[in-house]
């Protein structure tokens, strides 16, 4: 199964999900695809779609998932990388109006640097990702949480 998860973001992520209707139909995607699509409207026979899903749906979706398809919001990449999961990730655009700004293309950029996730630019290139993601092997996520606690609780210590 697929899970493609739009966040909760109040602005339409259309495009993300055009690409994968469109692999659908191509025959590319066989898998099921279930939707998080928070407040982007899409109609298709090909997916089940949800609005908004609630923590414990949301985490049994994850577990049960063999590929996580995200926006590039921290939280969403965090929790694929936690439940052990293949994240493609799609950055959010402004010229698309789906972001104020291209933050998310940074956020993208750096996970991948590290070797976490897939990147997905284009939409075009869902097929090539997709069979990307048959063999990588994310590197195993490690936070950094606890060493910003102890950063911030030395700076407030100390100050």
């Amino acid at each position: 199964m697929i899970l493609v998860t739009l966040g909760t973001q109040d602005k339409q992520f259309k495009r993300l999900l055009d690409a994968v209707e469109e692999q659908i139909n191509l025959k590319n995607i066989k898998d099921k695809v279930i939707v998080q699509a928070g407040h982007t409207k899409y109609e298709s026979k090909n997916m089940e779609i949800f609005d908004l899903i609630d923590r414990q749906k949301f985490s049994e979706l994850i577990d049960s998932c063999d590929i996580l398809i995200t926006h590039g919001g921290v939280g969403s990449i965090i929790n694929g990388l936690q439940h052990n999961k293949k994240v493609i990730v799609a950055p959010r655009l402004a010229k698309y109006d789906e972001h104020m700004n291209d933050h998310q293309l940074q956020i993208t950029a750096n996970f991948t640097k590290a070797g976490y996730i897939i990147p997905l630019y284009e939409n075009d290139d869902l097929k090539e990702v997709l069979n990307k993601a048959k063999t990588f092997k994310p590197k195993q996520f490690k936070s950094n949480t606890n060493n910003m606690i102890k950063i911030i609780e030395n700076f407030i210590d100390n100050n």
